[in-house]
């Protein structure tokens, strides 16, 4: 057999415990068709054979997001001011600043999720006033996790609010001492006004929205994402909000594996979405680029226990029972697997009870069904899912909100939550993912530093060693073990003959740098089905997924990409958090080059251990050294 591509010269890790380390692949028609050493892979080639040389660096298996949001993220992506990752306020503000400058009206300046003010050396949000210096006209709307947005005036007048507007159940608009709206809008508990509102702002035109989408699928595989399970998602309507992704599946534009789960979208009418889904959707439809995953993660909206940390656990409603049951053998009755959105191990258990009931009269064997997040699951409720065959999909949420359960519960409580550790060795189905883009940021090397390094993006030790993951195992965790929660076993997850081919080659070696460089590897290529869908560095010339500009051609992908604002400002794909720690160096007076004089230091993308000494020398007395 001729193959249609090999790469070789490599340091390829399969994941395949047969076979765990090879130096070339051989791959045809989409698929691995040989894994091994050079001279062997070589006999592969044909005079039409593509050659690719590794250059002797690293291989991985393409990583898959176990939850996310990609098609709600992708119909939004190029109107969104991402502060993933950005190390400074003064930064993020900078950034504010800029897009305010260039944005049209009635369009708005939307930061949506993906930071905490944790991550800031500044420890804080800016305040509305700040946002309102910037921005006196433009509608500003910041997202900040699941407990507040911050609305600058402009926002407030757009979205209609006024002295009059009452509270809507579960959330807060906050008031001035004469009644009137000051911008701040809180969730206590459930985020609901947080997304009502952002709701009420301007959408793209569907030509933008296929352009948007193509451009977030772009950033997740400069991430090392070849594939990702999409969760749904409030305001997120099926089909209309999928017609978007459709598009692209049928003229072979994905980038991005999708299997998709269908969520609920209007309380007490759950069940009827559900049995019109199931008379119209049949489960795995679709093919290997886009198909259908089962329902959830919103089955009925009294078990949604949103976890807003700096609010105490929600108590669920009494007639969750009643109404999952009603779902849930929908569900079963029709072969869709689910997934369940459980914060807290009190709505776990009792789910719980309810999936034992259904299970005496339709066995739920082979169905696939898990729980999402679980912070706070108990041992007695990981064994009741073992014996009933199914699976948790942990996320790195408390990456994102670790400060505020510890205020609220203390560092006891929080060294195994989620027990991802208890979960391997109980032998449960698990895997990772990130819960993007409102919540968590979409960057899977944050998940894999959390689980590695037990740390907060905030920098706070969160979990002792004997709770966190080697480095393989926390690969698998985002490889081979997320292929059961979408029942494509053997499919992908390694480097396997016969499996998709679907790999990454990171910015360095994961295995050999230093754990506080993992949260900021990319990819230097990225490949899915065969067919080179991202390139950058030694690779850049490889890359055949050409895309056209960002629309419209005031977004901020333009200017500032995506994670990290990693284009700005000279679009070379350079990894800015090294440039934001460098320039938020606060002690000008001590080393003497504060701010962008350090930016010769950075473009020559030195490691961070390197950085740290080159700094320390100067005598630099900042948070970066």
């Amino acid at each position: 057999m001729t193959a249609d591509l090999i790469l070789h010269h490599g340091l390829v890790t399969t994941l395949d415990r047969e076979n765990p380390t090879a130096s070339a692949i051989a791959i045809k028609d989409g698929k691995f068709i040989a894994v091994g050493r050079d001279h062997d892979i070589m006999a592969f080639a044909g005079p039409e054979t593509k050659i690719v040389d590794l250059k002797g660096k690293r291989v991985l298996p393409g990583l898959n997001d176990n939850h996310t949001h990609v098609v709600r993220g992708g119909l939004n992506f190029n109107m969104e001011l991402r502060w993933d990752g950005i190390r400074s306020l003064a930064d993020a503000m900078n950034m504010l600043k800029r897009q305010v400058a260039v944005t049209p009206a009635p369009q708005w300046v939307r930061v949506i999720g993906g930071f905490t003010e944790h991550q800031f050396v500044e420890k804080r949000l800016p305040t509305i006033d700040e946002i309102n210096a910037i921005a006196p006209d433009t509608p500003v709307f910041l997202l900040h996790l699941y407990d507040r947005a911050l609305l600058n005036a402009a926002a407030v007048r757009a979205v209609g609010y006024t002295k009059d507007t009452p509270n809507p159940p579960g959330g807060e608009i906050t008031r001035d001492a004469k009644g009137n709206p000051t911008g701040l809008l809180l969730a206590k508990p459930n985020a609901g006004i947080l997304y009502s509102t952002l709701a009420k702002g301007p959408k793209l035109p569907f030509e933008y929205q296929v352009n948007s989408t193509r451009h977030f699928m772009r950033e997740l595989n400069r991430l090392g994402i070849t594939s990702v399970i999409d969760a749904g998602g409030g305001f997120q309507n099926y089909p209309d909000d999928y017609a978007v992704i459709q598009k692209l599946a049928d003229e072979q534009q994905m980038t991005v594996r999708l299997a998709y789960n269908l969520f609920t979208q209007k309380p007490k009418e759950e069940k009827e979405d559900f049995l019109k889904w199931t008379s119209s959707v049949k489960y795995k439809q679709g093919d290997d680029y886009f198909r259908h995953n089962g329902a959830g993660e919103m089955l009925v909206f009294s078990a949604a226990d949103f976890e807003d940390f700096r609010e105490p656990r929600p108590d669920m409603a009494p007639e969750m029972e009643e109404d999952l049951e009603g779902v849930v053998r929908i569900l079963a009755e029709n072969r869709w697997p689910w997934r369940l959105h459980a914060t807290y191990d009190e709505t776990i258990s009792r789910a719980l009870d309810v999936f034992e009931k259904v299970n005496q009269d339709i066995p739920l064997d082979g169905l696939n069904w898990f729980f999402d997040h679980a912070e706070t699951i108990s041992d007695r409720s990981i064994d009741r899912i073992a014996a009933l065959g199914g699976g948790i999909a942990v996320q790195h949420r408390m990456a994102y909100q670790g400060e505020y359960f510890v205020e609220r519960y203390g560092f006891g409580a929080a060294e195994a939550t989620p027990p991802v550790a208890k979960m391997l060795e109980k032998g449960v189905p698990v895997s990772a993912g990130t819960d993007a883009t409102r919540v968590a940021s979409y960057n899977p090397w944050v998940s894999l530093s959390w689980m590695i390094t037990g740390k907060t993006v905030g920098g706070m030790n969160l979990y002792p060693r004997a709770n966190c993951l080697d480095r393989e195992t926390a690969l698998r965790m985002w490889t081979e073990k997320v292929q059961w929660f979408s029942n494509e076993e053997g499919k992908k997850g390694r480097i396997e003959k016969g499996q998709f081919a679907d790999l990454i080659v990171p910015s360095q070696d994961f295995f050999a740098c230093a754990e506080d460089e993992i949260s900021f590897l990319t990819s230097d290529l990225t490949m899915v089905g065969g067919k080179i869908v991202y390139g950058a560095g030694d690779f850049a010339g490889l890359d055949e997924n050409p895309l056209p500009p960002a629309m419209p051609d005031w977004s901020p992908v333009r200017t500032f990409g995506g994670y990290g604002g990693w284009a700005e400002p000279d679009g070379a794909g350079r990894n800015s958090l090294r440039r934001h720690a460098i320039s938020s160096c606060g002690c000008a007076s001590n080393c003497g080059v504060h701010g962008h004089d350090h930016a010769g230091a950075w473009t020559s993308k030195l490691p961070i251990a390197d950085l740290k000494g080159f700094f320390g020398a100067l005598g630099c007395s900042c948070w970066a050294v």
